[in-house]
């Protein structure tokens, strides 16, 4: 049975729909179609937004459904080639500006968590938030030092809200189990355990001030992208102060091009830096829509908000590298063979077909530039290609397919000419050279050899106890030999005398039987 408070939550997202105006989305669809007509004995129907263009509307609707659906409202504000331009246009300013709370709230929150007045913490404090977004704003300050600050502060009450949302999604997950064929294989509720566990993560600042320094030093002295540092001393779970960056909005491409920005090195360096986190240091950042990426003029990336990052095994990174550079040399057979393998496709699946089926996919995107390839296009006819084949969605990779959709759509706009697949490929051949070649296994060993020494001492000790153990196991089968031997022939010798008293006993009958 459904909890009373889920059903509330639906009536909830029903009643800001049609405040909105968004309810004509929802009856058009063909579960509603032919009831659609009910929809004017509502109340709600006449008090609707109706003036609004549908991009304010849609905008709008999902800041005030919350958190999660303002994520996804971000999510898909990085892919305008798949949204119509009005749209995406106003999906863009859920990156950084959605309505901020009280700065009053702000003051408490910060005070109560620092455990002093905020005027004993910074010389100066804005009360004007700087960035506003679904988990948190940001506030500018100055420190008693005059180094100049962000403050970002969680929103209150947002874990409730949180939880909220995810009960009600697991209970979609739950009926989608039920009643949709292809929850199996999508691993539904598999999905929404990962989305609810980084959403959770996101909601503990000292999390994301770790997050942020284990990037920044993973990119120290790096040309191609600065982290800024943080202040410990000032950090708490719902507050953290950080460096403040002077750069140009990445999404800003009019001042970036009067500012004289290398546009197809800043495409090719996003590239390299997703790269370069998945395969190098295996932590990536996992939210790199345009409102947490600048530009330092003319070709240098600075990345903020870590609340949300990314890992993956070593055997889910080994695999996803061989899976991209066999696709990048067009080797469709190696990348069938190796899904078959790793149970990603059933193990009955026919090899020549399913390879036949990714290179229809895949063969017509090659050496073409980033604005000549359609992705949604591409994204359909490879969802059709998993259904029909089977296959099992992977719950750890939605995070590094969200971040590569998310760098895909920074590049189309960016250097829509940019060729995706050049760009990737040689980073991909050095990183197998490095970890699979000789010099990587040599440099393995001479980081074994350490420990490998430490026990160079004991090696006599554990020969002789190894020739000992195998000398004692030598003479407990000798030992055994010898017990089978003697029961052999003693059942040889029972046998013979078996074989006497047979004889005898026909002989007594056959004298019997005579003498009569």
């Amino acid at each position: 049975m459904i909890h009373p408070k889920i059903i509330l939550r639906l009536i909830h997202i029903q009643w800001v729909l049609m405040f909105h105006g968004l309810d004509e989305l929802v009856l058009k669809t063909h579960l509603f179609r032919s009831i659609r007509f009910l929809a004017i004995l509502s109340p709600y129907y006449w008090a609707r937004k109706k003036s609004d263009p549908r991009g304010v509307r849609i905008r709008q609707a999902l800041e005030d459904l919350g958190p999660i659906y303002v994520k996804f409202g971000q999510a898909l504000s990085t892919r305008k080639d798949l949204l119509p331009e009005d749209i995406a246009d106003e999906l863009v300013k859920l990156q950084d500006k959605v309505p901020p709370f009280s700065s009053d709230v702000a003051r408490a929150i910060i005070e109560r968590e620092l455990g002093q007045p905020i005027d004993v913490c910074f010389a100066e404090f804005d009360d004007i938030p700087l960035a506003s977004a679904s988990v948190a704003q940001v506030h500018t300050a100055t420190l008693n030092t005059g180094e100049h600050v962000i403050v970002k502060v969680l929103r209150p009450d947002i874990e409730d809200r949180i939880h909220s949302d995810m009960a009600l999604m697991y209970e979609l997950a739950r009926i989608a189990e039920k009643f949709w064929l292809d929850a199996k294989r999508l691993r539904v509720m598999e999905v929404v355990v990962e989305f609810e566990k980084t959403l959770l993560d996101e909601l503990d600042l000292v999390r994301e001030a770790g997050n942020a320094a284990k990037v920044r030093r993973n990119f120290d002295k790096s040309d191609i992208l600065y982290v800024p540092e943080v202040h410990w001393e000032l950090t708490r779970r719902n507050v953290m102060v950080m460096e403040r960056i002077y750069g140009l909005p990445v999404g800003d491409i009019e001042g970036l091009r009067a500012g004289g920005a290398d546009f197809k090195l800043l495409a090719e360096r996003g590239v390299e830096i997703f790269f370069t986190q998945v395969f190098r240091d295996n932590f990536f950042h996992a939210d790199m829509h345009p409102g947490n990426i600048f530009v330092e003029l003319p070709a240098k990336y600075i990345a903020v908000d870590f609340g949300i990052v990314g890992s993956l095994s070593s055997s889910d990174q080994r695999y996803l590298a061989e899976n991209f550079l066999a696709f990048f040399n067009r080797d469709y057979q190696r990348v069938a063979q190796m899904h078959i393998e790793s149970g990603w496709v059933p193990s009955n699946t026919r090899l020549e077909e399913f390879e036949s089926a990714i290179r229809s996919v895949c063969e017509p995107i090659f050496e073409k530039p980033l604005k000549d390839i359609s992705f949604g296009l591409l994204l359909l006819r490879l969802f059709q290609t998993a259904r029909r084949f089977d296959m099992v969605v992977q719950p750890q990779l939605v995070l590094l397919q969200k971040t590569l959709l998310n760098i895909e759509g920074l590049g189309r706009q960016l250097y829509p000419e940019l060729d995706l697949w050049q760009t990737a490929k040689p980073f991909l051949e050095n990183w197998f050279k490095d970890r699979l070649g000789p010099k990587a296994k040599l440099k393995k060993l001479a980081q074994q050899f350490p420990e490998l020494a430490a026990q160079f001492p004991e090696i006599p000790s554990l020969i002789y106890k190894a020739l000992e153990d195998a000398g004692q196991t030598t003479s407990q089968i000798k030992a055994q030999n010898r017990e089978l031997l003697l029961l052999r022939q003693q059942m040889q010798t029972n046998h013979t005398n078996t074989g006497w008293v047979i004889l005898l006993s026909a002989a007594m009958i056959c004298s019997a039987i005579l003498l009569k």
